[in-house]
């Protein structure tokens, strides 16, 4: 089988390099005030064997920096975001693809607070500035399936392959019943993003052992789409959590071993792209690369 290497979590990883870092602005902040961490840290992940860099434009939003930041700098620093992904993927000694990301705007886990249309103009700024360097689009830590529609609709008519991925409640659930942090199911959700023309459909920004359960969803439910996974080694998550917002402890215990034991399981299920989000870094990658 096939299978396509994400990298890790680039905003948990530049506060391990030193970059600057700090809340609300997270990972938003290094562009701001020291941008060769970024280009470090995507770097760092592609030594590690990731066939996919994403780009460092998840925080870029009024969310994290202000609106008036957003208004003043957001469209040069999400191209700046792109531009780093590309020259490092370009640096590469093998194919590398860049992803460009495009957040959840209205606050990451929090359906009940997305508006579409406050969120509609900054994707749309995303979309322009991260467009001459993306060879994907990349829709992450969708909690509900109206921030997926956005997503379709602002790319428009644009051909490159859309990833959609959705972020999952925490609690584990019974066989088959896996659903989304908006309580939708997420069949529904693969649904989605099978009738948005999405390329594959992942899950990413949850506890690694609510994978498993959605892959099988997703595996079985027409038309199979490629199936992506990258978890989080965050502590549990409940329903009034707020990602990216705070500090938030990660889990000693999801170390690069334990990791590679919940991608085989993800593998043999049927998941063929692979990485990790926040607390998941090089090194995890590394050995993804190695074993699989």
């Amino acid at each position: 089988m096939s299978m396509t290497l994400l990298d890790g979590g680039t905003g948990r990883e530049l506060e391990q390099q030193g970059a600057p870092f700090r809340y609300p602005e997270w990972s938003a902040l290094a562009l701001i005030e020291a941008p060769e961490y970024v280009g470090r840290v995507h770097r760092a992940f592609i030594d590690a064997g990731a066939d996919v860099v994403t780009s460092n434009s998840y925080a870029i939003v009024p969310f994290h920096i202000g609106d008036q930041r957003f208004a003043r700098d957001g469209a040069r620093l999400a191209a700046l975001a792109g531009r780093l992904a590309r020259e490092a993927a370009n640096q590469a000694p093998r194919k590398v693809r860049v992803a460009a990301s495009l957040p959840p705007v209205c606050g990451s886990y929090r359906a009940d607070w997305f508006d579409a249309n406050r969120a509609r103009p900054v994707l749309r700024t995303l979309f322009d500035s991260l467009a001459p360097s993306a060879d994907l689009w990349l829709g992450e830590t969708l909690s509900c399936v109206a921030e997926a529609e956005l997503v379709r609709e602002v790319l428009g008519a644009d051909s490159r392959p859309l990833w959609l991925s959705f972020t999952l409640e925490d609690v584990p659930s019974a066989p088959g019943e896996s659903r989304l942090r908006s309580g939708e199911s997420t069949r529904d959700a693969v649904a989605a993003a099978a009738r948005l023309g999405a390329a594959a459909v992942l899950l990413n920004c949850s506890q690694p052992e609510v994978m498993g359960d959605a892959i099988a969803v997703a595996r079985s439910t027409p038309p199979r789409l490629a199936v992506g996974v990258y978890a989080n080694a965050f502590a549990p998550q409940g329903t009034q959590a707020q990602a990216n917002t705070d500090d938030a402890a990660l889990r000693e215990d999801v170390t690069p071993d334990a990791y590679l034991k919940f991608a085989r399981r993800w593998a043999a299920l049927g998941a063929t792209i692979v990485g990790g989000c926040c607390g998941v870094g090089p090194e995890h990658i590394r050995l993804l690369r190695e074993a699989l």
